[in-house]
């Protein structure tokens, strides 16, 4: 069972990272909407899927390559999503929890239904940029490029959105205007702008994920379904709300699981499910989250 390559045990380290990074950004997304706007929002996987849809898009019907995408379909995606909270979700605050989770789980179906009629579920290959290709030779395993790339990145997204929130004048805004809006709108801070523009910053970075994941899976309608599950799972464990607890839960949990396809792979699709159970078990509120 342990004779194991360490060519192979790194390989499926790589990937666990490479599946860690679109856990990490978009449970980051998840996090930031449930923790400042107490939203669940279930039209998560959908706006990743916009994600991976507009780099495609922009390719094939604008000509836009793949780094002008990267910067331009998370902006998109995220006015996209600030006018979902602006003109509808707004209208749902204060209400129970259950309504939001609703509608976005409404909204979640159409878009993917929009998407599946128009371009099917089969899926769609978009290439890696010419300068990501590639492998990189470390002499004892090679590295693809785009993978690395993808890594790289989605570090330095977790950790800038990371600081935003929780080192910033702006973050100490956002973190007091959930705790008591009245107050905060009192000493003259548009607490109803903060509130679109944390749910556009979600969208932004479901899309970003998306863009980055379009060169490595095919783009398909449904593709934000089969992530959104797991991308709960990693909330729930990190602590509902807790921005650190989604980045290191998210990476940490990408490495177990491919892990977990070399050393007992029967197990593979379902350890993030078991680690969430075991960790309830122990800490109801999640390993970062506040206990009540």
């Amino acid at each position: 069972m342990f004779d194991i390559p360490i060519q192979v045990l790194l390989g499926q380290v790589t990937i666990g990272l490479v599946n860690g990074s679109f856990y990490a950004i978009l449970s980051l997304g998840l996090a930031l909407i449930f923790g400042l706007l107490n939203v669940i929002n279930f039209a998560h996987g959908a706006l990743y899927m916009l994600g991976a849809f507009g780099v495609y898009l922009a390719m094939q019907k604008l000509g836009v390559n793949y780094w002008w995408s990267l910067i331009l379909v998370p902006v998109v995606v995220g006015a996209f999503g600030a006018l979902i909270e602006r003109l509808l979700l707004r209208r749902l605050s204060g209400l129970d929890h259950l309504y939001g989770l609703l509608f976005t789980f409404g909204l979640a179906l159409v878009l993917e239904g929009i998407f599946r009629d128009i371009y099917g579920s089969a899926g769609l290959p978009y290439p890696t940029p010419p300068a990501l290709r590639g492998l990189i030779d470390l002499g004892f395993m090679r590295l693809p490029i785009y993978r690395v790339w993808i890594v790289c990145m989605s570090l330095l997204v977790c950790i800038a959105v990371w600081f935003l929130i929780e080192q910033t004048r702006l973050g100490s805004y956002l973190r007091a205007g959930t705790e008591n809006a009245r107050i905060v709108q009192a000493l003259g801070i548009n607490v109803p702008l903060m509130v679109t523009l944390v749910y556009a910053l979600g969208a932004a970075l479901a899309a970003f994920a998306g863009v980055l994941a379009a060169p490595i899976y095919q783009v398909q309608p449904l593709m934000g379904s089969n992530i959104l599950i797991i991308t709960f799972a990693v909330v729930v464990i990190g602590g509902l709300g807790s921005t650190a607890g989604a980045i290191m839960t998210g990476l940490a949990l990408g490495v177990i699981e491919g892990l977990s396809k070399v050393f007992y792979p029967e197990i593979s699709s379902t350890i993030v499910f078991i680690v969430m159970a075991f960790v309830l078990l122990i800490r109801p509120a999640g390993l970062f989250g506040r206990e009540a």
